[in-house]
């Protein structure tokens, strides 16, 4: 969430900037609201009658962009009425009163059955797991344990004299930072080099040591949609422990990844199948399909997952496990997860996720036949793709391209690459499901329109490349 530093415009007398209201948003009296509109950034005197609320927080809301025009986001945009409807009417339920709402629990606990399945757990049946506000937060839970496994085997050093690292590429979403500074773990980062934009196997084992608490792979990078090698991963950690005994576990941040690998790219073998992988992340409100407000979090087995960090509590009613960075949370988004999972199917997410890909890997190869532009990554991992502008594109760069799309009502992210590759500057573009094939050709109507102009400046117009936005999310 985004710090906001105080108001913008109106001082705490209320003296500043007001609403206005519509004199039809009056239900009694048609006049009454224009000489009573409500300040912005202190609580109104009195109350508003309901409509005339909905009508101004409605007003100002459609300043926002369009979410389905919205090419920055992994987070889906649309579901089908029936989902909105349940969700709905499970709004007002708090998912933590798993006695008083013993059904909302069940379909949790059958989510995280499938995803074991689905995933290759060594025991599907009873696998452990929850389900988070999103894949950050599950990503918290994930690097928790993995510290805590760590520290149980370290008790002489820790915390005394050692220092505990976590190693991952430096494409990481910003979520695994944030871990390691809330909890002081030491980030030990694989940078790009040339055109491998994502972490190095062998890289990444060189900077495990004693104080290794685990290896990070993402299935899915969020810089331009490529899968890691986790298999590649796990495979340098073996020949580690062969050599110096020392035995590293891999998380999978599957944020994305996880629930698209699966259906298209069965072969693919990133999963428990691997024996070092101890523990899972993705995304319930990405490509699994659900909106935003649900990820989930799975452990290889019961070991894997420390039972000092599960705490139970019996003041709801019952006796609970829990284990979660916040307590309370509504439990829509659980049964909409659900939802999807019974709705779809494998073959129904099969042939969702294959129709973004199809759509990715088309729009890629329409934008690089314009010319102007050189693809880093063709959407045929995630159905996201990475392109540049091409070496003889003098007049303009990404950031000019972003600018001018946007005008169009297209939110299409611009932003440099992290370290060794400060240098490239991409687009993005991320095809969800909704992000229909006709869609993409507007939006290469409306790029195609665009270039003439682009090309006739003298030079590119975004001169701050610090205005970058990155979206990684």
């Amino acid at each position: 969430m985004a710090l906001h530093k105080g108001s913008h415009g109106d001082d705490h007398s209320g003296k500043g900037r007001k609403l206005a209201l519509n004199p039809f948003f009056g239900e009694a009296d048609p006049t009454a609201g224009m000489t009573s509109a409500p300040p912005t950034h202190r609580l109104p005197d009195g109350p508003l009658p309901p409509s005339t609320a909905y009508g101004l927080v409605h007003d100002e809301l459609m300043l926002d962009g369009n979410s389905r025009l919205n090419l920055a986001t992994f987070v889906t945009t649309w579901m089908e009425p029936q989902a909105g409807v349940l969700m709905a009417e499970c709004r007002d339920k708090n998912m933590i009163d798993k006695d008083e709402y013993p059904r909302t629990a069940e379909l949790e606990r059958r989510c995280v059955a499938m995803l074991a399945d689905l995933w290759n757990a060594p025991d599907p049946t009873n696998a452990v797991g929850c389900s988070t506000t999103g894949s950050s937060e599950a990503c918290m839970l994930a690097g928790l344990a993995l510290k805590r496994r760590w520290a149980a085997k370290n008790p002489d050093r820790y915390p005394a004299t050692a220092r505990p690292n976590l190693v991952m590429g430096v494409n990481v979403q910003v979520c695994w930072e944030k871990f390691c500074n809330f909890w002081e773990v030491e980030a030990r980062l694989v940078p790009m080099e040339g055109e491998r934009f994502h972490i190095d196997p062998q890289a990444a084992a060189d900077l495990c040591d004693e104080n290794t608490i685990g290896v990070v792979g993402i299935l899915g990078s969020t810089f331009d949609g490529s899968y890691e090698p986790v298999a590649g991963i796990c495979e340098a950690l073996d020949a580690l422990q062969e050599r110096t005994g020392l035995d590293v576990p891999v998380h999978v941040d599957g944020a994305s990844g996880a629930m698209v690998a699966p259906f298209v790219d069965e072969d693919l073998v990133w999963d428990f199948r691997l024996p070092r992988v101890a523990s899972i992340n993705t995304s319930g409100h990405k490509y699994g399909l659900v909106y935003p407000g649900v990820g989930w979090a799975l452990w290889r087995t019961p070991e894997d997952l420390p039972e000092e960090l599960v705490f139970r509590v019996n003041y709801l009613g019952g006796d609970m496990p829990t284990f979660a960075l916040n307590f309370s949370r509504p439990g829509a988004q659980v049964v909409a997860q659900y939802y999807t999972f019974l709705r779809l199917g494998r073959e129904g997410f099969r042939a969702v996720q294959q129709t973004s890909r199809d759509v990715a890997r088309g729009l890629a190869t329409r934008i690089e036949a314009l010319g102007d532009f050189r693809l880093l990554t063709r959407g045929d991992e995630l159905p996201v793709f990475a392109v540049t502008t091409a070496p003889d594109v003098t007049a303009y760069d990404v950031f000019d391209v972003s600018r001018r799309l946007r005008e169009h009502g297209w939110l299409v992210p611009a932003y440099t690459f992290p370290a060794n590759r400060q240098d490239l500057s991409v687009l993005r573009i991320v095809c969800r499901n909704g992000f229909s094939s006709d869609l993409a050709e507007l939006l290469l109507e409306d790029l195609r329109a665009l270039l003439p102009e682009l090309r006739r400046q003298a030079r590119p117009l975004s001169r701050d490349k610090s205005a970058a936005t990155s979206f990684h999310h």
